[in-house]
């Protein structure tokens, strides 16, 4: 499905409040390109798209906007972060949506720098209220996804400096959910005993029975039949993230001698 669909095709918990007013902006133009093709299609098909995609389409859709946060919390935009973007796109909706996601970014930090002009907190505030938006109608597991993306777009330069850590923390807590979340998704792919704790969201004092506690609630919160909802390519990628939690385990385990 190319991204003109699923533009036009949003529904659901973002038609209305904070994340309705910004994809008013955001989308512009590009929403009457995608209605008028969407226009073509059978009632039932149209249909279909409302039903099938409604929840998909608006987390697709929330992550851009928070992605537009974490991008621009050193201040800057960094071409690396705006290529992972890029291939997200191009992977789940081909090349055709590239530049239709990239001009959505452009808008949204277009949208933050006139927000910020009279008030610099008000893109943050705004982003508070997407987030309880969000929290509202997303499960735990589908805002552990998205915070893992957003995660991965602040480490696709090959560091994460302490105003994007602080970003993926208010966005966290934005979403209601434990900041903890955060320290153990940015050490999903490290290779070391501390990093699996970390991931695991526990001290390296912990007792085996707290070890094997802590992975157990780890592993029904991210396993990818969760968010099987959001697609076969969001269901994917946990996959992945299920993998380094495992090899978070295994790693803990082998050192402590454990089964």
């Amino acid at each position: 499905m190319g991204l003109g669909k699923w533009i036009g095709g949003i529904v659901g918990f973002m038609a209305h409040g904070a994340l309705g007013a910004l994809a008013g902006y955001a989308l512009g133009s590009l929403i009457e390109n995608a209605l008028k093709t969407d226009n073509d299609n059978t009632a039932d098909e149209s249909q279909k798209y409302s039903t099938d995609y409604g929840q998909r389409n608006s987390f697709l859709f929330s992550m851009l906007v928070m992605a537009s946060y974490i991008i621009k919390a050193d201040g800057k935009i960094m071409h690396s972060e705006m290529e992972y973007v890029r291939r997200f796109l191009r992977t789940n909706f081909g090349e055709a949506s590239v530049s239709e996601g990239e001009q959505i970014l452009l808008n949204l930090f277009e949208q933050r720098k006139r927000m910020e002009q009279n008030n610099p907190d008000a893109f943050r505030t705004t982003i508070y209220d997407c987030g309880a938006q969000i929290a509202t109608n997303l499960n735990y597991e589908q805002r552990l996804q998205l915070l893992s993306f957003l995660t991965q777009i602040a480490q696709s330069d090959g560091k994460v400096c302490d105003a994007e850590i602080s970003a993926l923390r208010e966005v966290a807590e934005a979403m209601r959910m434990d900041a903890r979340e955060v320290d153990s998704l940015l050490n999903l792919h490290g290779d070391t005993l501390d990093d699996a704790y970390k991931v695991l969201e526990i001290e390296p004092t912990a007792t085996n029975e707290e070890v094997r506690a802590a992975y157990r609630r780890l592993a029904l919160k991210h396993h990818p039949d969760r968010v099987a909802a959001l697609g076969e390519d969001v269901r994917k990628a946990a996959e992945e993230k299920f993998q380094c939690i495992n090899n978070a385990k295994e790693r803990i385990y082998k050192a402590r001698g454990m089964r």
